[in-house]
């Protein structure tokens, strides 16, 4: 019932505040309780990304190596490896930055009015001759022939200059 979503949500609160012995604590609780083992491996795929992030970007790794471990040998077995994998997340540094990125493109995507903003021409695959003659690709910066990162555009013309690592959400 609602005791199994107030359970995740301490482990999950105790990981993001770093304090390892609780949150042993609770994943114990809720794997003693007949929690399924992959349940809170999945939860610990997604704390991964949302919650560390960048600041550590062995952690997602870390969380599909205890999903598939948990999936491979079960309880009682995988409780070490899910455990293992808890106290590497409170321990472990954290950060939002891409999760905040990504919720900021999608309000941008839901707060837009009328059509999209087209690919600009140079970003489109041009697989026919045809689409090559309608300028697909043309100018494209093919940016591992070149010694420097390359000086173009990838946003649309409306978006140029955007920064979804630093805009905040409205």
């Amino acid at each position: 019932g609602e005791e199994h979503y107030n359970c995740i949500s301490a482990l999950h609160k105790s990981m993001r505040g770093s304090d390892e012995n609780a949150s042993l604590y609770w994943l114990a609780r809720m794997l003693e309780g007949g929690e399924d083992p992959l349940y809170v491996a999945r939860r610990l795929v997604r704390f991964a990304s949302e919650d560390i992030g960048l600041a550590d970007p062995l952690a997602l790794t870390q969380a599909v190596a205890a999903y598939q471990g948990c999936h491979f040998i079960g309880m009682p077995e995988c409780e070490v490896i899910l455990a293992q994998c808890v106290v590497y997340f409170a321990r472990a540094p954290k950060s939002i930055e891409v999760y905040r990125a990504y919720s900021n493109v999608k309000e941008c995507l839901r707060m837009h009015t009328g059509p999209l903003p087209v690919v600009p021409l140079h970003l489109r695959n041009a697989p026919t001759r045809l689409m090559k003659n309608l300028g697909y690709g043309k100018g494209y910066k093919y940016n591992p022939m070149y010694k420097e990162p390359v000086e173009q555009d990838y946003l649309p013309e409306e978006l140029k200059g955007t920064d979804f690592f630093k805009e905040q959400k409205t």
